[in-house]
């Protein structure tokens, strides 16, 4: 059986999902595409949901900056209904400790242009701040059963705090509330299925095969399928002029108690996100009673590469969780570590250099929004404009591979050079973490 539309969108994350909306909102006949039985039952539900600015490049933080907006926004920026149940975007802030390979200043001279407020606490500002946080430096990042783990500080720390930064309370719901926007705006999803087969003619994509049969006739496809679009793009037969590579990574975020009186300190009922590179870790409030702890990726600890993402166990595993949870116990000395683990895995589609990848590709049409490193949920709201105003560039003719597109944004006013997210890019700056 044949059908036509006018773009398929392969992948229904909170990426593929936005991207849906914006091409809606343009006119286009969209098709979602998803092997799983809903918006944001992928990776998506395993994000932390992070709302942070603290990336090494200026397109980066001027993203997350104009993505913040939207999320503060969120009904106006669905246009969404008064009676309906939408994620929330808890402004707690969010600390970041001050290290010496991800310094301050690799952020704050990003800020200082972008417009995005900050204050620098000293040692003893942390400490009266955030009183349920040890200051201390332990760097380098260790794991838990080194001699060296339990040193005593080789210093104090500062942070840099953003006061407008925190984190979506649901990120699967933020998923299906984009979703819904972009069903009003005659957008059709198809659940439970998957792709087999690109269909190309003439250097140009003109469709896709599902597995059932049906094959939908489409002159733009988009790759937003997570950890699955290598898979993809093998199947397009893309990927070959990449400067970038893209892998699997399963990694885990774990569900603890937080100390008493953990958020007393906090005027609006939450702690800020604590980021700490110094040991590896960050924190995340959940609710008023728990802790999200995951891991930043430090030299010291295995990295679980997948080949299939679909050998990714969700389950949380006692030596991740001893570790991610003894690394914040370090940090807050009253935080009590459980016997038994409790979180959620996910996969990461992760590139070479932790930035995403929202680009065109040697197939005419075919265009991906991959690699997103599991630092782009934040700025899902804005990647469906950047590759709105990309598809609309190169189908109306532009050669963004020679003169790379900007989009301007909305709310903050910014541009943003989308030669920053090419396939065909030098290594963007990056810590060589989730980070960014």
């Amino acid at each position: 059986m044949a059908e036509s539309t006018d773009v398929v969108v392969v992948g229904a994350g909170v990426i593929g999902c936005s991207i849906a909306l914006e091409l809606a909102r343009s006119g286009l006949r969209v098709v979602v595409v998803d092997k799983f039985g809903g918006a944001g039952n992928g990776s998506t539900s395993a994000s932390s949901a992070v709302v942070r600015f603290t990336y090494p490049t200026i397109a980066g933080v001027n993203a997350a900056w104009e993505s913040r907006h939207c999320w503060e926004a969120w009904r106006h920026h669905l246009q969404a209904p008064a009676g309906e149940p939408l994620a929330a975007f808890n402004r707690c802030g969010v600390t970041l400790l001050d290290v010496d390979f991800a310094p301050c200043s690799l952020f704050t001279r990003h800020f200082d242009k972008a417009g995005v407020p900050y204050e620098k606490w000293n040692a003893q500002e942390l400490s009266e701040r955030l009183p349920a946080v040890d200051a201390g430096r332990y760097f380098p990042p260790r794991p838990v059963d080194d001699d060296e783990f339990f040193a005593d500080a080789s210093a104090r720390l500062g942070a840099l705090h953003t006061p407008d930064g925190g984190f979506v309370d649901d990120p699967q719901l933020a998923a299906r509330n984009l979703a819904a926007a972009a069903q009003r705006h005659g957008a059709a999803f198809r659940w439970k299925t998957e792709v087999t087969a690109v269909m190309r003619r003439g250097g140009r994509v003109r469709g896709v095969r599902l597995e059932e049969g049906t094959e939908l006739s489409a002159g733009v496809v988009v790759n937003a399928a997570g950890p699955w679009s290598g898979r993809l793009n093998r199947l397009a037969e893309v990927g070959g002029d990449f400067t970038v590579g893209l892998r699997p990574l399963r990694q885990e975020v774990h569900h603890v108690a937080a100390p008493a009186g953990y958020h007393d300190a906090a005027g609006d009922g939450h702690a800020p996100v604590l980021a700490d590179m110094d040991l590896g870790t960050y924190i995340r409030p959940e609710g008023r009673e728990f802790l999200l702890v995951g891991g930043t990726e430090p030299e010291c600890d295995p990295l679980e590469w997948l080949d299939d993402p679909d050998d990714g166990s969700p389950h949380p595993t006692v030596s991740q969780f001893r570790t991610q949870v003894t690394r914040a116990a370090r940090r807050l000395p009253g935080l009590r570590i459980p016997n038994k683990p409790r979180g959620v895995a996910g996969v990461y589609d992760v590139t070479d250099d932790w930035t995403p990848v929202y680009d065109r590709t040697e197939l005419a049409g075919f265009y991906v929004a991959i690699g997103t490193s599991g630092n782009q949920f934040k700025n899902a709201p804005l990647v469906g404009r950047l590759m709105t105003t990309l598809i609309q560039g190169v189908e109306g003719g532009h050669d963004h591979d020679r003169s790379a597109l900007a989009h301007t944004c909305e709310h903050t006013g910014q541009t943003i050079d989308l030669g920053a997210f090419s396939r065909r890019r030098r290594p963007a700056a990056s810590t060589g973490t989730v980070l960014g």
